[in-house]
């Protein structure tokens, strides 16, 4: 067995949100907002569990309970914050998950965490959607960070294209619906029922 080195979090939270007219990360779909509520669940599984922010600006706007980490790596959008992650701590194995997945629960990460192979650059769910690995609810491990700024100082700044192209233990996800990705005021409406028609359930149950 080889030693699991420490995971930590990183909830992608510093995207412009273009398309969508307002800041993902602020959106509240279970009574708080989506970074603060992705961070709290990530805080089972992770010991140190951050908020990724693009600038200074945006860092001030987060609550001072949670941990945040500014872009070292500037202009780059995702790829930085893992980047910027790696260079705060490269001894860590880092489980990245973007604000903009509202539909991944416990159950998700658990399997994710389960199935954690340290002898990969990284644990990845194949999305069926894309039919390529999905970059935004990864475990990177540390040996992944060499293999990131080599593919940077080739010109590419895609974490899709580092999982295509590298070594990584690829997962079929349990509930494709988990992976649904939310960049438009629509595919934020359908979501919303879904996540409503949910809790309707839980509280039912």
């Amino acid at each position: 067995m080889q030693n699991e080195p420490q995971l930590n979090g990183l909830v992608l939270a510093g995207g412009k949100s273009t398309r969508m007219g307002i800041d993902k990360g602020t959106v509240n779909w279970r009574g708080k907002e989506q970074r603060y509520y992705m961070a709290d669940l990530l805080k089972e599984f992770c010991k140190d569990v951050f908020i990724s922010c693009r600038d200074v600006a945006q860092q001030e706007e987060i609550d001072p309970q949670y941990n945040t980490l500014t872009d070292t790596f500037t202009g780059l959008g995702p790829y930085g914050g893992i980047l910027s992650a790696f260079r705060q701590n490269p001894n860590a194995a880092w489980l990245v998950i973007a604000c903009d997945l509202p539909l991944v629960d416990e159950q998700l990460l658990h399997h994710l965490t389960d199935h954690r192979s340290v002898k990969h650059v990284a644990t990845a769910y194949h999305s069926k959607a894309t039919d390529f690995p999905e970059p935004l609810i990864t475990i990177w491990e540390p040996k992944a960070y060499p293999v990131i700024l080599q593919f940077l100082s080739q010109g590419y700044s895609c974490p899709r294209k580092v999982l295509i192209n590298s070594d990584i233990s690829l997962l079929q996800v349990p509930n494709a619906e988990s992976l649904s990705n939310v960049n438009t005021p629509e595919e934020m409406d359908r979501v919303k029922r879904i996540i409503h028609h949910k809790l309707a359930q839980s509280d039912a149950s």
